[in-house]
């Protein structure tokens, strides 16, 4: 007999999902026009739980499941989880640590030669069908360069390392800051945020930070200043949202380049009309590769569990 699964989220890679349902009877929460009756009913035959960065679970739930033996978030954040209940139980957690990591940095590079660039606003530009009215250089405003700008980072985790290094490649110097410096990195450590901020050119915030808040608030972009550029691919939360406006209306930064929002999907809505703004919607992560690795670390970490061994990527046991 098949190990019960629970699904609190949708994987959208079709060869997961055919793996899944060959090993596992899943048990689809999302699909369920009840969910609290659903658990009522199956509840205590579920092994695992299969969820989301964003969705997690809480401990009301795991109570509700008496013979979990794995909790296996499709992600890297766990801070929608209840970790300390976990660990009472002895239940591990499990996340796709690593699997994001190129992707994501891509993806800071990417919104900052967007911003920089005024990618977004030109595109606007042409296909509004501005460029034969407004032929002349002066319709537009100059770019930036983002070769040889010096770039800060926050947070030299794994992306942290992958942007700094994809940077490098623009002859960037680089400079980062962390709860600690990292002695085996050849970047130069600032334990400073804001003397960091007033020496970059971009500030790049790739911190993982999963109880922080408000880390860029109103100080640090002043420092930041009107030349200097703002991209967040790490947690929403962790730009004062606030803050942020205020410096992009006052004109006390050049830009802004976000994948990440401190109430997803919900985007504060000023921050929709300003033309050197980039936006995306938390998709750093969203390529056919990366989900596939994601997807199978997923089935590795439910395997291990399922089998009695502690799962490779688990950070509770």
């Amino acid at each position: 007999m098949k190990p019960h699964v629970l699904q609190l989220n949708p994987i959208l890679v079709p060869s997961i999902n055919v793996k899944l349902n060959e090993r596992y009877t899943m048990h689809r929460l999302f699909e369920q026009a009840d969910p609290e009756a659903y658990v009522a009913e199956h509840g205590a035959l579920m092994r695992g739980v299969i969820t989301g960065g964003h969705t997690g679970i809480t401990r009301a739930m795991m109570e509700r499941l008496p013979a979990l033996e794995v909790v296996a978030v499709n992600g890297v954040g766990t801070d929608a989880v209840d970790i300390a209940y976990a660990r009472e139980r002895r239940l591990p957690v499990t996340g796709t640590f690593g699997a994001l990591t190129e992707d994501v940095a891509d993806m800071a590079l990417a919104l900052l030669l967007a911003t920089c660039r005024h990618i977004g606003a030109v595109d606007r530009f042409v296909r509004g069908g501005l460029w034969p009215r407004f032929p002349q250089p002066s319709a537009l405003p100059l770019a930036r360069r983002v070769s040889g700008m010096r770039v800060g980072i926050v947070g030299l985790g794994r992306v942290g390392r992958a942007v700094a290094q994809r940077v490098e490649a623009f002859g960037c110097p680089v400079r980062y800051t962390d709860l600690k410096e990292i002695a085996e990195v050849p970047w130069a450590f600032e334990a400073d945020l804001l003397r960091l901020a007033r020496d970059s050119d971009a500030l790049i915030v790739c911190a993982a930070a999963d109880k922080a808040r408000d880390l860029i608030d109103a100080p640090v972009l002043e420092a930041l200043g009107p030349r200097g550029f703002l991209v967040n691919v790490a947690r929403g939360r962790l730009v004062k949202e606030a803050d942020l406006v205020k410096a992009l209306q006052d004109k006390r930064i050049a830009g802004a380049g976000l994948d990440v929002f401190a109430d997803e999907p919900n985007v504060t809505p000023a921050l929709l009309d300003f033309d050197n703004v980039v936006l995306q919607a938390h998709r750093a992560s969203a390529t056919e590769e990366t989900r596939e690795a994601m997807g199978e670390m997923v089935l590795e970490s439910l395997a291990q569990a399922l089998a009695g061994q502690r799962p490779t990527h688990s950070l509770t046991t």
